[in-house]
């Protein structure tokens, strides 16, 4: 008799689930608003597009791997990720208060690449092992 497993959903599964959705929310706010949204950041349209189909790509595979990678994994490329973008975002807004037009771009930037790399890493990370009692109900 085969018999499912149902994988336990904790709180951080649900963070890392929330934090791609996030992330593919900011994606088609930045595709669809690229115009608006690159006038008032400073930027060229392109670059929002470009960032949001990195946003998209990086979200994506953010809840894809969610059942397949540990949350310590999870956890450790969120912290990096987050510290990237408050640091991004503060040297943005530094750039901007001493009169730079190029923050907003340093900004996208960030929003560009880190989701890419986030997701890079994420796909090489070690897969969770499953455990023997999970490995004897799976092989029923």
């Amino acid at each position: 008799m085969n018999q499912v497993v149902a994988s336990r959903v904790t709180r951080q599964t649900v963070g890392a689930i929330t934090d791609g959705a996030f992330k593919v929310l900011l994606a088609a706010v930045s595709i669809a608003g690229a115009a608006p949204l690159g006038r008032l950041l400073g930027t060229p349209a392109w670059l929002m597009v470009v960032s949001g189909v990195a946003l998209l790509i990086g979200g994506g595979i953010e809840i894809r791997y969610t059942r397949s990678r540990s949350m310590r994994t999870y956890t450790q490329l969120m912290i990096a990720y987050d510290s990237g973008w408050v640091l991004a975002a503060l040297t943005g807004l530094l750039m901007a208060w001493q009169g730079s037009s190029a923050g907003g771009e340093v900004w996208m930037g960030y929003q560009t690449v880190a989701p890419i790399v986030f997701a890079a890493l994420l796909v090489v990370a070690a897969p969770t092992q499953m455990t023997s009692a999970t490995q004897r109900d799976t092989s029923d």
